[in-house]
């Protein structure tokens, strides 16, 4: 299952910035346990692929996972050995911007020791550094 957006409105999009604070997303909303981001960075869709298989796996089907983040910014590269020139090269993956703040994944419906340890494998697939929060400490 890769995680691409059905329909976007243009194909390939400029790098752009990815500073600052996240003032949305910032805090739980859905489970008791959550992933929060340090880093501003972008993630790739098989990242949270990985991620989400992890949780599956571990949970068996206990608890409820929601996932914050959705892959929309299409990634662009150019084939091995090309000369420069002759456009931007075709789309190669899809990544979401994450900034610093940001709660990416959520738990709820299981006990905090197994939401630390699961939270603890995916915190290994991704490529921002993250911390594990609860409601009351967010």
């Amino acid at each position: 299952m890769a995680l691409i957006p059905r329909k976007v409105k243009f194909r390939k999009a400029q790098r752009g910035k990815n500073r600052g604070i996240s003032t949305r997303g910032h805090r739980l909303h859905f489970g008791e346990f959550g992933l929060k981001s340090l880093d501003n960075g972008l993630v790739k869709a098989n990242h949270i692929e990985a991620s989400r298989v992890v949780i599956a796996r571990k949970l068996k089907g206990v608890g409820k996972l929601y996932i914050n983040i959705f892959p929309h910014k299409p990634v662009t590269k150019k084939p091995a050995e090309t000369r420069m020139g002759k456009g931007k090269g075709d789309v190669d993956h899809w990544v979401a911007c994450v900034k610093r703040g940001k709660v990416m994944f959520e738990l709820g419906g299981v006990p905090e020791e197994l939401a630390k340890m699961v939270f603890r494998l995916v915190a290994f697939k991704l490529p921002v550094r993250s911390k594990f929060i609860t409601r009351t400490s967010q």
